[in-house]
């Protein structure tokens, strides 16, 4: 890197363990990707919990050439696990995640067309039949029952990961052609 790795914290106790972990997982996005040019780490907890732990966000940010790679893992967003250690792997696997896509992109191996947006179930109301998805952005986008392709409401479960097309509806962004990732539920009826 042509800066070196900026770790910092937020209503967390600092903590060599954790900076050591941070800077274990940068220096092997680094042996994938020689090319970073800076990485910005914040953990924070954003809400005290005084009788159940912490919820802890971790956000990274990646310089590459021409472009920044940005990653938020926290509550709310793909969720959160009370244990540090685990939302900064998760949080450096989907950073990972977004630097093999760049290379890809940077060698040509990704065709022109637009990757589906992705996100989690957020909450779902079946007898309502509607419910919401976290975005990676931090939005939320509502879905109708209707538009779920190969499942049901009643087989969501929150956390489930989500790939969906999405248009502007009446009271805002929605989803359709929502479709589970990684299981595969044959819906009868």
């Amino acid at each position: 890197m042509q800066v070196p790795l900026d770790i910092s914290f937020r209503h967390v106790e600092p903590s060599e363990e954790i900076k050591n972990a941070i800077r274990e997982r940068a220096a092997k996005l680094e042996e994938f990707f020689d090319r970073i040019t800076s990485c910005k780490v914040i953990v924070e907890a954003p809400h005290h919990h005084h009788r159940a732990g912490n919820d802890y966000l971790v956000r990274i940010r990646i310089a590459v050439p021409r472009r920044e790679i940005s990653v938020d893992r926290g509550p709310g967003l793909h969720q959160a696990h009370p244990d540090l250690h685990v939302t900064i792997r998760d949080a450096f696997d989907e950073a990972r995640r977004q630097l093999q896509d760049y290379v890809r992109e940077m060698r040509g191996d990704v065709k022109s067309r637009e990757t589906p947006p992705h996100g989690r179930i957020l909450r779902f109301f079946p007898q309502d039949g509607y419910g919401f998805i976290a975005a990676p952005d931090g939005r939320e986008i509502y879905f109708h029952a209707n538009s779920l392709i190969d499942t049901s409401l009643d087989q969501l479960e929150v956390g489930d990961e989500v790939r969906f097309a999405e248009e502007e509806g009446e009271q805002g962004p929605q989803a359709t052609a929502v479709r589970l990732v990684g299981r595969h539920h044959h819906f009868v009826g």
